[in-house]
This record gives structure tokens, sequence and C-alpha cells, in this order.
């Protein structure tokens, strides 16, 4: 798709600190972007939802890429984790993620592409981020298989940034880690958008 002027692209999770930055700057650089988000946006869609996600791929239509910066993951003391939590946890980012693929590639473009999202913890674990861990390391797992499986030159990428500047709340549960600003991120996601790599987690 690099070689197209103008993409069509779906961001979901538009309202998100990289969502909101990744769109900006697809649209700076003259793509149309389509945002989607689980109460505001162009389209409202809830990623644990597999029959949302179709309802909404029905009536988006035909998309040139699809990228995602959603994902809900819960956080806390190992022995204390419910059941439930690991299920909210695998079903929201895991789940999600996966049916995201599953529902928007009838609708993908030959040769598009899907990003997904991860995060620094599947190679550093930190306190009460055992769940984070485990669904950020099944999420990089799905994509380095699915590249090789997907049909019609479509490529999938996932982005694992660290903790982000602008989210300063999280930042003492990330000890001694160097935060990174959003737009670079932002930038990761523009590479597996826009260019020809696949198969690939993008650490920023």
């Amino acid at each position: 798709m690099s070689q197209k002027q103008s993409l069509n692209v779906v961001v979901i999770g538009a309202s998100g600190t990289i969502g909101k930055l990744l769109v900006q700057s697809l649209q700076e650089k003259g793509h149309q972007v389509i945002q989607v988000s689980r109460s505001s946006g162009d389209y409202q869609a809830d990623i644990r939802d597999k029959q949302s996600l179709e309802a909404l791929f029905e009536k988006i239509g035909s998309v040139d890429a699809v990228a995602n910066a959603a994902g809900e993951v819960v956080a806390g003391p190992f022995t204390s984790l419910t059941d439930d939590q690991y299920a909210l946890s695998f079903r929201s980012k895991l789940m999600g993620q996966i049916n995201i693929v599953r529902t928007a590639l009838p609708y993908l473009a030959d040769s598009g592409s899907f990003t997904l999202v991860s995060g620094v913890l599947t190679d550093e674990p930190i306190a009460g981020g055992t769940i984070g861990t485990a669904v950020n390391g099944a999420v990089e797992g799905f994509v380095k298989a699915a590249a090789h499986e997907l049909p019609r030159g479509v490529r999938i990428n996932c982005i694992s940034p660290t903790v982000l500047t602008e989210s300063v709340a999280f930042h003492p549960y990330f000890p001694g880690f160097i935060p990174v600003d959003g737009w670079k991120v932002a930038r990761a996601y523009e590479r597996s958008i826009l260019g020809i790599i696949n198969g690939r987690i993008l650490h920023v």
C-alpha cells in the first residue's frame, strides 16, 4: 500500500493519547482517517464484542489499513487476581485484537495492513503486571504467526511502546523506565501502515 498517495485508514482507539496523535499525523500527510472509539468518533465499537466489530466493518466497507490502539488489561498483585480479571483482559486486548483482524480482513484491500499494539511488559515485567505480560506476549505471538498466513499480500505488525511521557499517572508503576513521547509511538504506527514491513514487533 506504500505506493498509494492517499490511504483510507481505520484507527480504533482514536480517542486515546496514541490514537489522537496517529490520527492527526496521518491526516496531516493527506490520508483519510476513519476514527473509531467505544463512545466517540466517526463510528463506535467495542473490541471486546466480536459482533460489534462485525457491524463496524459492515458499515465502513473497504479500507486500506486498520490500526488499533485500544485494549484493556487489569493490573494487580498476582495473588489477588481473579478469573474475571484474567477473562476481561484476554477478551479485550488479546481476543479483541485477533477479532479485529478476523472481522476486517474481508474488507481490507490487497496488500493492506493491520497494526496491533502490545507493550513493554512483554520483555520487561513490573510488579502487578502479570496479566499485561501474558496478554502482550500472546498478541505478539499472534502477529508473528499470522504474518505468514494472511492472504492477498496483507501485512500485519505490532507496536510495543514503553510507558508514555503523557501518562504521568502511570510513571510510579514503571520505576527506572524512560518514558517515550506519544508522537514517537505514532511514528512507529506510520512505519507499519505506510511501509513494507511484515510480522514485525516495533519497540518504541
